[in-house]
């Protein structure tokens, strides 16, 4: 969370606040909800739309309520969306294809997404729609998981099957309300300069990018492993390599005046 905080002392056209992590500092599952709310008690938004958020809205009813703001809850799947309370204003829409409801353009002051930017096919496609959604000074935040370490590199080149037995072992869960979804990991990277430099293309301010190394899924099942892998973090968040991140957060801002 502190990172978000930080990033609100980054001035409009300065160049992203970049910092690394590990894994245990990763907003992406528990912290997710702490991270938006934090965002919102910040930014003061009118509307609020979270891609992918499916049966599993962040934000509650109750504190959609409380911070008197329009948050849409967004998926490409009605049958995901059917699975949250009906409570909430939803959206059927593939951020990614399109295509955008015209209401939608130039309308949201947070666009906010937590594990969805992996399966993602084109990313050039989905942050440049997702530009299009934001009003002018607007923020997308974006919590994922990158390629380049062990698990999610062997779930990107194993044929599908495999990789469900792996995530039923090492990851067991509720597959009605937390599915597991194929991962393509477009654009899906930690702070590196190319990836800095593909959201400044697309028009975006890159605010701050933080890359966490490290990941938790030995824990349970293989101790030996998990320690070596600790050890391993503890090496790369010395030498701050960002293509080894296994998670990032990015803050992207659309400028005032496009």
């Amino acid at each position: 969370m502190t990172s978000l905080a930080a990033s609100q002392s980054v001035p409009s056209g300065s160049g992203p606040l970049i910092r690394y992590q590990t894994v245990d500092a990763f907003p992406g599952w528990e912290r997710a909800e702490d991270l938006l709310k934090q965002a919102i008690e910040r930014l003061n938004p009118k509307t609020v739309l979270e891609i992918g958020s499916g049966a599993n809205p962040t934000l509650s009813i109750n504190d959609v309520s409380r911070y008197r703001v329009r948050y849409i809850t967004s998926d490409r799947d009605n049958a995901e969306l059917g699975k949250a309370d009906p409570c909430y204003e939803a959206c059927c829409v593939d951020m990614e294809i399109g295509p955008i409801p015209q209401d939608l353009l130039d309308s949201c002051d947070i666009v906010f997404s937590r594990m969805v930017n992996e399966h993602v096919r084109d990313g050039l496609r989905y942050h440049r729609n997702i530009y299009s959604i934001l009003a002018p000074g607007g923020v997308a935040i974006h919590a994922f998981s990158t390629l380049y370490t062990l698990p999610f590199l062997a779930n990107y080149l194993m044929p599908s099957r495999i990789g469900e037995i792996l995530f039923n072992f090492f990851g067991p869960r509720d597959r009605h309300q937390h599915d597991k979804f194929r991962a393509y990991y477009s654009w899906s990277r930690g702070p590196t300069r190319n990836a800095v430099g593909r959201f400044q293309r697309l028009g975006y301010e890159v605010v701050c990018y933080d890359g966490f190394f490290g990941h938790l899924y030995y824990r349970s099942r293989i101790p030996l492993l998990h320690r070596l892998e600790r050890a391993k973090t503890r090496v790369l968040l010395t030498f701050k390599m960002p293509l080894f991140c296994s998670y990032a957060m990015v803050v992207l801002r659309k400028p005032v005046g496009e």
